[in-house]
């Protein structure tokens, strides 16, 4: 069976497409005080949801990415940039380039690196001064009725609703902050979060929710039927709705 992380690469496309962006201020604080041509490493870069966003600020980046479509849509998007470099690699087996980076990112990747060499590794690529900046969305609950039927379709086909074990990691409620603490290599990471909403159709909630590994991982049948029982619910509800996004950072200084 496929490793749950490595699902995403047969849907570059779509991820590229249905998954949303982040928030601009998100960028401008991260960046705050960087200098120029500053080099940054991306850890697990997708489809490049978050570099071309550290392109266009003029960084040079090292983008660090196991699956090949993945790199294939995220270049699609950084065409226009020359200053992005692309490694097809999991972090765990990337050659480390020893105390290269001013700033370490990972964004919505870091939970499918195991703690005890995703914390060290980075610290150990970070200059004296660096930094690890880790973010990533987190949606809150639909509204009611909406939310109440979801429930329902979702208890008929015995599954959880949504299933988004990965993004409650990034709140501060989630293991995140214990770990970044707990490893021992960064002074106390300063956390932010930036509360927006993105208004979806059927079809484009649906694109969301079948980018999401608990999906990917499903039988191909019950999903589309679990998937269009979801469509028609909203459809039936006016045909859009309206989620709401946190979007949680945590910096950390190298010690």
């Amino acid at each position: 069976m496929t490793e749950r992380r490595f699902t995403f690469d047969k849907i570059a496309s779509l991820y590229q497409s249905a998954r949303p962006d982040y928030p601009e201020a998100l960028f401008d604080d991260i960046t705050a005080g960087l200098n120029p041509g500053a080099r940054i490493l991306e850890i697990g870069s997708g489809s490049g949801k978050a570099t071309v966003a550290f392109a266009r600020r003029g960084f040079s980046i090292l983008a660090v990415e196991p699956g090949a479509e993945m790199i294939r849509a995220a270049q699609e998007q950084l065409a226009a940039f020359g200053t992005v470099r692309f490694v097809q690699s999991t972090f765990e087996e990337w050659p480390l380039d020893e105390s290269a980076f001013d700033l370490v990112v990972a964004a919505q990747s870091i939970h499918w690196v195991p703690p005890e060499i995703a914390f060290p590794k980075a610290v150990r690529a970070l200059a004296p001064g660096g930094t690890l900046a880790v973010f990533g969305n987190v949606p809150m609950p639909l509204s009611t009725p909406i939310r109440q039927e979801m429930a329902r379709i979702y208890a008929r086909y015995n599954r959880d609703e949504q299933s988004r074990l990965a993004e409650v990691w990034y709140l501060p409620s989630g293991p995140l902050p214990t770990l970044i603490a707990q490893s021992g290599c960064f002074r106390s990471a300063m956390h932010k979060s930036y509360s927006w909403t993105r208004k979806y159709t059927s079809e484009s909630y649906v694109a969301l929710l079948g980018t999401l590994s608990s999906y990917l991982m499903m039988d191909a049948d019950t999903r589309e039927l679990l998937l269009a029982d979801i469509a028609h619910a909203i459809d039936t509800d006016g045909g859009e709705l309206e989620l709401g996004y946190e979007t949680h950072l945590y910096l950390a200084q190298r010690l």
